[in-house]
């Protein structure tokens, strides 16, 4: 079977497609809402549905896992991320688009969480930090080719095109698990918390449902209002459950180790952040600069350019300072990265805005790495399966909701300004709110002890 390099690599083509799916995706938004006859911000729908999915059954995942065999359920959930790309593809309408990608969401909830967990259950903890830069470097191939593939294939072939390149590399996904993937035996992991999946599911829908209609005119008052209201209630009452429930469906305990505790709260913050810079710089260069998706895709491609070129650095950097003065500094230059964007205008050069994008890109990849790193530093490997279902929850729904901040601060800043239409000091807005937002997270690390991690990063 596959040594540690190998099982890393493979497991990432799931990354990777899914990394790929959202940044070509992303891309073909404008041209999407033109076939559709929606405006770009309105066509958001299509990247927060497929999100709350994801979040909505990611906690069932690691029951699943231990109930049927981890690598039998990666294997399905790549099958039906494949299938669900091929009916986004074939969608009439924004409705059969939401379907499709809620379908992707659901294969996706599966596809990375029980990744990891196949990952981490064969991985030494000192090599821990090796495993996870060997998962994420391939992973990131998805988003460097994602925005001018989707580009390309956007303007020769049509929106519609984006989807299918899904396909070929869940075929070679599929191949690649059943031929070197040891399977991890079934548990006994009793009878799954129906009770917590389905007030945890129920608030993250309601939530996210009145966010994205909220204030747009989608749905008429008060049900945006009353749907936010539900997932409160629902969340509440969700928090307390898990709190109580013997085999909760998040487990909320892991909560006490200050490495897990960082990683998901402030991560939680900058993700919020940095998950509405794929969304709102293509809208930038296309809605606000006039430039065609292939050249959009393009100049996107360096931010996952930075990101990937930081791969190799992350391991020595986290060695000579630790991840706490990592977290805090990083932070602070990661979120300035994103608030560079908000001064961008049709009169920079695209060689300058190239650099500004692949900085930031490299200081986010940092701080992704660090954090999904540490998430695990101190968590006992019998615990694993239920860390991996919480952790994947809290990486999921904040790029969700910065896709629906960035677009309620659009909505908002072209409401005040009086325009009918959108323009580019509105998407600016957008991108200093998400700036904002992710410098809260800074901060937060300085909580951690100096020598959070010291074992996986070898510092000390």
């Amino acid at each position: 079977m596959a040594g540690t390099r190998t099982t890393a690599v493979i497991v990432a083509s799931a990354l990777f497609m899914q990394n790929l799916d959202s940044a070509a995706v992303a891309t073909a938004l404008p041209a999407m809402a033109r076939d559709f006859g929606e405006s770009p911000e309105r066509l958001g729908v299509a990247v927060t549905s497929y999100l709350v999915a994801l979040t909505v059954f990611i906690p069932l995942s690691g029951w699943i896992a231990d109930r049927f065999g981890a690598r039998r359920v990666f294997l399905l959930a790549i099958a039906l991320f494949g299938t669900a790309s091929a009916a986004c593809g074939l969608a009439q309408g924004i409705g059969g688009l939401v379907a499709a990608r809620v379908a992707q969401g659901m294969a996706g909830a599966m596809m990375v969480p029980v990744g990891r967990l196949l990952l981490l259950s064969a991985t030494p903890r000192q090599e821990m930090l090796t495993a996870m830069a060997w998962l994420t470097m391939p992973a990131m191939l998805g988003p460097i080719t994602g925005p001018p593939l989707g580009g390309l294939l956007t303007d020769s072939f049509g929106w519609r095109s984006v989807f299918w390149i899904n396909l070929p590399v869940a075929a070679a996904g599929l191949v690649a698990v059943a031929w070197k993937i040891a399977p991890l035996p079934p548990a006994a992991p009793g009878p799954p918390d129906l009770r917590g999946l389905g007030l945890v599911g129920g608030a993250l829908a309601l939530s996210m449902a009145g966010l994205e209609t909220i204030g747009r005119g989608v749905l008429p008052h008060p049900w945006p209002e009353a749907l936010l209201a539900g997932g409160l209630g629902l969340g509440a009452l969700a928090w307390r459950h898990c709190r109580r429930a013997a085999n909760p469906a998040l487990d909320l305990a892991l909560l006490r180790f200050p490495s897990f505790h960082a990683a998901t709260v402030a991560g939680s913050l900058f993700r919020a952040g940095a998950g509405a810079v794929p969304f709102l710089v293509p809208l930038m260069l296309q809605a606000g600069f006039g430039w065609s998706a292939t050249e959009a895709g393009f100049l996107a491609f360096a931010t996952a350019l930075g990101a990937f070129a930081m791969k190799p650095l992350a391991r020595p950097i986290l060695r000579r300072w630790g991840f706490r003065s990592v977290l805090a500094a990083n932070g602070v230059l990661a979120a300035a990265g994103i608030g560079l964007a908000a001064l961008f205008g049709p009169h920079w050069p695209a060689a300058a805005m190239f650099a500004a994008l692949a900085l930031g890109g490299l200081f986010r990849s940092l701080q992704f790495t660090a954090m999904n790193t540490l998430a695990f530093a101190d968590i006992p490997r019998e615990r694993l399966s239920a860390a991996t279902s919480f952790y994947g929850t809290a990486q999921q729904l904040p790029p969700a909701i910065g896709v629906v901040m960035a677009t309620g601060v659009m909505e908002a800043a072209r409401h005040l300004a009086g325009r009918e239409a959108l323009a580019i000091g509105d998407v600016q807005c957008a991108f200093l709110a998400a700036a904002l937002v992710a410098l809260i997270a800074a901060p937060l690390a300085l909580r951690l002890p100096r020598d959070a991690g010291a074992e996986i990063s070898g510092r000390g």
